[in-house]
């Protein structure tokens, strides 16, 4: 389906993106760690598949995130996705690993879901890499505030990444109340 230089172009784009990253600042590794801290929670939202067999099957989603333990960054996802009366779990981990991001979409490549195989953070937005044999990809999660967050994945087609994914996802469970001090 793809051409061995194809691959051979993705295979020295991810290694460059792990060198990259490998020559994160201390400020950068904390950059990060922030990140994935502020997707932390409960979120819920609509998303639509735009290209492809199932082109315009709307969805919903209910995911909750909490950072990974320890000392690396990263990210917890379960929940689950429905589309009219059916319901499918959904799971991913995103884990800082040297100087990149490795981690899984459901049960990963080996089964019926995604590797992740890299990743970079840039003030409220992530880029993550997505392998499953022969289909490279990337997911985009933007945080556009403390409330909303929306996501793109788009699949690599001949020389161009082709969105194949939206959702747009609003935290839930944000206290509205403003605190101060009684006197």
């Amino acid at each position: 389906m793809f051409s061995r230089q194809f691959i051979i172009v993705c295979g020295l784009a991810a290694a460059a993106l792990s060198l990259g990253a490998w020559s994160q600042s201390a400020s950068a590794a904390s950059r990060d760690k922030a990140f994935f801290q502020s997707v932390s929670g409960a979120w819920r939202g609509p998303g639509e598949i735009v290209a492809g067999k199932y082109k315009g099957t709307k969805f919903t989603c209910n995911l909750t995130g909490q950072p990974v333990a320890g000392d690396n960054a990263g990210v917890k996802l379960d929940g689950t996705c429905r589309v009219g009366v059916f319901q499918q779990p959904m799971s991913a981990e995103i884990t800082q690993q040297g100087g990149t991001y490795k981690g899984k979409f459901l049960d990963g490549a080996a089964g019926k879901g995604l590797d992740v195989t890299s990743g970079t953070v840039n003030d409220n937005t992530v880029v993550i890499g997505l392998n499953r044999q022969k289909l490279n990809g990337a997911m985009i999660a933007r945080v556009q505030d403390n409330k909303s967050m929306n996501i793109t994945i788009s699949v690599k087609v001949e020389e161009q990444m082709v969105p194949v994914i939206g959702l747009t996802l609003t935290r839930q469970n944000v206290d509205e109340m403003a605190v101060g001090s009684i006197q």
